[in-house]
């Protein structure tokens, strides 16, 4: 897998490089602002951009801009936005724009370098990663009547598991229930929220969307 990071704080930049690569991983370019991001993307056309969402010079929402522009020049580009803090009203706004391929993870939660490539793996192959915070949060901002409400608590539960980006064995194992089970309840999901299986769209992604209030 194919990383370029953009992260301004050079000791947490350095230490990702140096431990995605001590995993195997290839960290093509490492840099500092959305300009650089914006040129090593364009250069090293990896699988996934790990991007900080408050970059210089403004420390506003410079990363968010650029992983919109990213998305418009590589609609397949995964990107992992990386923040200190949980901004629902940007992680909305890029839910809303690029519906497969995005994560969402906050800096302290990533003690776990192998969730962490986990993670990435699952944004590079077009799925969500998503913080539980950020799950939290979104919900709670974006909550309206709609068809989540049909949702059973057992099916809210997955569903919220879904949005984080895990597996139905993962899902299976944080609720202590068969994978079987999972997959029924997923099934059910897929059937309340009106998402008929494609060959194009991918439907967790869509039903995390529906479960957020964004798409």
């Amino acid at each position: 897998m194919r990383i370029v990071i953009a992260e301004d704080t050079a000791i947490l930049r350095d230490g990702l490089v140096q431990l995605l690569r001590s995993r195997g991983q290839e960290v093509a370019a490492a840099v500092g602002d959305a300009t650089a991001l914006l040129a090593a993307v364009d250069e090293h056309r990896p699988d996934v951009a790990v991007v900080d969402i408050r970059l210089p010079p403004d420390h506003t929402d410079e990363g968010v801009r650029a992983a919109v522009e990213l998305r418009k020049r590589y609609p397949e580009l995964g990107i992992l936005m990386f923040s200190q803090y949980v901004e629902a009203r940007f992680a909305s706004d890029l839910l809303a724009h690029s519906s497969r391929g995005m994560g969402y993870l906050l800096k302290e939660r990533v003690v776990d370098i192998e969730d962490f490539i986990d993670a990435l793996n699952r944004v590079a192959a077009g799925g969500t990663a998503l913080d539980p915070e950020v799950v939290t949060q979104l919900v709670g901002a974006n909550r309206r009547p709609d068809r989540s409400d049909t949702l059973t608590p057992r099916e809210a539960e997955v569903m919220a598991l879904v949005a984080e980006g895990r597996t139905n064995a993962a899902i299976a194992g944080t609720l202590v229930i068969g994978e079987r089970a999972v997959e029924k309840h997923v099934a059910n999901i897929f059937t309340k929220f009106d998402l008929p299986q494609t060959d194009v769209d991918h439907r967790r992604v869509l039903a995390v969307l529906r479960y957020l209030g964004v798409g």
